[in-house]
C-alpha cells in the first residue's frame, strides 16, 4: 500500500496526473514535436522571404493538425492568417459541464537562427534525443509551449477534474518583437473574451529541481548604426592616416552609449531602481557553472547574487552583427567605406522603450564624429514587464504544483530576456493575473547552439499548467458543494 497523503479534495494525486503526463509526452508529443524541430521556421527579422519560403505557415499547418486530432470534446483549432503577416494558432477547448472562467496560454512557434556551429553529430534542425534532453532549435523555445498547455487539457479531462475554457494562442513573431500580434489580438480579440487567467510558458528556470515564477523581464531595443566616411573603399596605403576608418568612428560612438572599460551602460535614462530582490532565495547557482565561459575569464558583476540582479534589472548592450567588414580570408589592403553594426540594448523592466529610442538616437546622431554620416535605424521596440503581485489563489496554486512535482516551493526569478507578449496582455487586460513559467532552464541555450529542451521539466511544466487551470475553474465556479 502506498504511504503518500492523500491529496486535497478534488485533487488527483501528482503521481496520477505526473505518470500521465510522461506517458503522454512519450506517445502523443514527441514525434510531432521532433518533426516540429526539422522546420526552419525562422522568425521575420531573420528571414526577409518567411513568406515565399512557407516555413512558418508549415509550422502552424503542423501543430494545428496534432492539436485537431486530440480527444478534447468540442476542441477547436484554427490557422488566422492574413496577408504579409506571419500565421496565428489559436486552438479552443471549451469548457466542461458546469464549469465557468476561462484560461488563456501563451506560446510561440517561430524561430532564431542556427547561430554558430553545434556540436558534433547535433543540428539546428536534425533534432536528436539524449537521455532527459531533446537537442534542435525551437524544442525549447517556444515550440513545446502548444503541447504542453493541450496536454494540461487532456490530463484534466483524462481525470475527470472539472475545468474552465481553455484557450492556447501560438504567435509566429515573437522572436522579432511581435510585430504582427497587435493586429492580431485586435482581429481575435472577441474570441478570446475576458480572461480570468494568463499563462504564459516562453520563460525560463534557474534550476530543474523545482518550478520557477518569473517576476519581471528585461525590454529590448534593436538598432542598427552605421557609420559611413567615403563613397567607395580605397587603398589603406593611400588613404591610411588621413582618412578616418569608419570602425574606429563607429567604435567612438558605441562608447557614448557604453563604457567600454566595465560595460556599463552611461545612460542615466535607460536605469531603473530595482524595486527588491531579483530572485526569491534561489539555491546555489554559479554563473561559472552556467555558462560556456573560456578559461580565466573575468565576469561583470561583484558576485553570483549580484549577476542575477544585474541580469533582471540592469541595462546591458551587446553588438550582434556587423555590416562591411570582409570575413578575415577575404580582406584586402582597403579602407572600407562603411561599417554597421547591430545592437541590442537590454532594458530594465520599467524603462520605456520608446523613451529609451529617443535617448539612444539623440546620442548616437549629436555631434557626428569627424563629420561623418550616422545613420539609425530601429527594429521592433520592446518594453519590459514587472509583475503585480500574485493572487492568493494562483500563487496557492502554483506553489502546490511546485511542492506536488519536486517537493520544493517554487523559486522567483527575474528574467533578462523579453516577451513582448506579456506588456500587450497587461494592457489589454488590467487587472487580470498572470503567471509566466517555462523550461529554459541551465545549459538549455536557447538563441544559441546547442538548444535542448529539458523533458522532464516540459512535462512538468505541463503538470503545473494544469493545475493553474484547475485552480482558475474552480475559483470561477465557486467552492465546492
Amino acid at each position: 500500500m502506498s504511504t503518500d497523503p492523500a491529496p486535497p479534495e478534488g485533487v488527483v494525486g501528482e503521481h496520477a496526473l505526473r505518470a500521465d503526463a510522461h506517458r503522454r509526452w512519450e506517445e502523443a508529443v514527441l514525434p510531432t514535436l521532433v518533426r516540429y524541430a526539422t522546420i526552419p521556421c525562422l522568425s521575420p527579422d531573420f528571414d526577409e522571404d518567411w513568406e515565399a519560403h512557407g516555413h512558418l505557415a508549415e509550422a502552424a499547418s503542423l501543430l494545428h493538425g496534432w492539436a485537431s486530432d486530440r480527444a478534447v470534446d468540442g476542441l477547436r483549432a484554427d490557422v488566422v492568417g492574413a496577408p504579409r503577416r506571419t500565421p496565428l494558432l489559436l486552438v479552443d477547448a471549451p469548457p466542461t459541464a458546469g464549469a465557468g472562467g476561462t484560461v488563456l496560454v501563451y506560446g510561440h512557434l517561430d524561430k532564431q537562427p542556427p547561430l554558430g556551429e553545434w556540436r558534433e553529430g547535433l543540428g539546428p534542425y536534425t533534432p536528436k534525443r539524449e537521455g532527459d534532453r531533446l537537442y534542435g532549435r525551437g524544442t525549447g523555445d517556444d515550440g513545446y509551449a502548444l503541447f504542453a498547455a493541450v496536454t494540461a487539457v487532456e490530463l484534466l479531462d483524462g481525470a475527470g477534474i472539472p475545468r474552465p475554457r481553455v484557450i492556447v494562442l501560438v504567435e509566429a513573431s515573437e522572436e522579432s518583437g511581435s510585430p504582427d500580434l497587435p493586429a492580431h489580438l485586435a482581429d481575435v480579440g472577441d474570441r478570446l473574451g475576458s480572461p480570468d487567467l494568463v499563462v504564459c510558458l516562453d520563460s525560463g528556470c534557474l534550476t530543474y529541481d523545482r518550478l520557477w515564477l518569473t517576476s519581471s523581464l528585461r525590454g529590448n531595443l534593436i538598432a542598427t548604426v552605421t557609420v559611413q566616411v567615403l563613397t567607395e573603399g580605397v587603398h589603406s596605403g593611400s588613404a591610411g592616416g588621413i582618412v578616418p576608418t569608419s570602425f574606429r568612428l563607429l567604435r567612438t560612438l558605441l562608447d557614448r552609449l557604453e563604457d567600454p572599460h566595465t560595460g556599463e551602460v552611461r545612460l542615466a535614462s535607460l536605469h531603473a531602481e530595482v524595486p527588491g530582490p531579483a530572485t526569491g532565495a534561489p539555491p546555489d547557482w554559479e554563473a561559472a557553472e552556467v555558462f560556456p565561459i573560456v578559461p580565466g575569464l573575468e565576469l561583470d558583476g561583484a558576485s553570483d547574487r549580484d549577476r542575477l540582479t544585474r541580469r533582471a534589472w540592469a541595462p546591458a548592450m551587446a553588438v550582434t552583427g556587423m555590416d562591411g567588414i570582409p570575413a578575415v580570408r577575404d580582406g584586402g589592403n582597403v579602407l572600407r567605406p562603411f561599417t554597421t553594426a547591430k545592437i541590442s540594448l537590454r532594458l530594465p523592466p520599467t524603462v520605456d522603450a520608446s523613451k529609451a529610442r529617443d535617448a539612444v538616437e539623440s546620442v548616437l546622431l549629436a555631434d557626428p564624429p569627424s563629420g561623418a554620416c550616422v545613420r539609425v535605424h530601429f527594429d521592433a521596440l520592446g518594453t519590459g514587464w514587472a509583475a503585480p503581485p500574485l493572487e492568493q489563489w494562483v500563487d496557492a496554486a502554483f506553489t502546490r504544483a511546485s511542492e506536488e512535482l519536486f517537493g520544493a516551493a517554487p523559486g522567483v526569478l527575474g528574467e533578462g530576456g523579453s516577451i513582448p507578449f506579456l506588456a500587450m496582455l497587461g494592457d489589454r487586460y488590467p487587472g487580470v493575473p498572470l503567471v509566466a513559467t517555462g523550461v529554459l532552464g541551465p545549459g538549455s541555450n536557447a538563441h544559441g547552439p546547442n538548444e535542448f529542451l529539458h523533458l522532464p521539466m516540459a512535462e512538468a511544466v505541463t503538470v503545473a499548467t494544469a493545475r493553474l487551470v484547475q485552480a482558475a475553474g474552480a475559483r470561477a465556479s465557486g467552492p465546492p458543494r
